[in-house]
């Protein structure tokens, strides 16, 4: 059984879990305490010298990055391929809606919220535009879309389920975006582990209380 290093309030984290769900891979659970610098101790560094969470360890094969994680975890353990297809268009698409949230979505959240929750920081209106912007590109993305990427349930909409969760614990107002607030309603009801996701998403909401 794979070792994973993880935080359930984490986002990155959740999404991985929701992906080994969905290929039915159980993963041994390793909460990592950040506050206490768990992750800054040498033998995690020696496993993951980023000292990130989420990091995957697989019979030896140490890997970082959530959505790396992700794809790997659909590659290795999959039954189909249907939540990452081996066609490269499809794919493609996959891999632009991962980077969309990687660098665009969730980076928006980050820019935005953490400086306020640890760092006790004033909210900076600028960096709330780019949450809207990034909304924005995404209710485009799925005008007349069930799913983020093709006509089914693939990583990219459990990437994004795991970020947009977290924007609502947050208190962002999603239903401003309707085909994001349509998305996101069907999301919750067909993506594997969603309620584990939605656990966690309350742990973190306590940084906001």
């Amino acid at each position: 059984m794979a070792d994973f290093y993880y935080l359930p309030g984490s986002s990155p984290c959740r999404s991985v879990l929701m992906t080994a769900k969905a290929v039915g891979v159980e993963l041994n659970k390793k909460l990592l305490n950040l506050q206490a610098g768990e992750h800054l101790k040498p033998e995690f560094i020696k496993i993951n010298p980023q000292h990130t969470i989420p990091t995957l360890v697989d019979n030896g094969f140490a890997l970082w990055e959530s959505r790396a994680i992700q794809v790997y975890l659909v590659e290795k353990y999959g039954k189909t391929d249907s939540l990452y297809p081996k066609c490269p268009k499809k794919r493609a698409v996959i891999n632009q809606r991962l980077y969309f949230d990687m660098g665009t979505l969730y980076q928006s959240f980050a820019n935005y919220y953490y400086p306020q929750l640890f760092a006790k920081a004033p909210a900076d209106p600028e960096a709330f535009k780019k949450i809207e912007a990034a909304f924005d590109f995404l209710n485009t993305f799925l005008e007349g879309q069930e799913y983020a990427a093709g006509d089914s349930l693939t990583v990219a909409d459990i990437a994004l389920v795991a970020s947009v969760s977290t924007f609502e614990v947050a208190g962002f107002d999603i239903s401003k975006y309707a085909n994001v607030n349509k998305w996101y309603e069907n999301a919750k009801k067909v993506t594997p582990g969603w309620d584990e996701n939605w656990a966690g998403c309350l742990e973190f909401k306590k940084f906001f209380n």
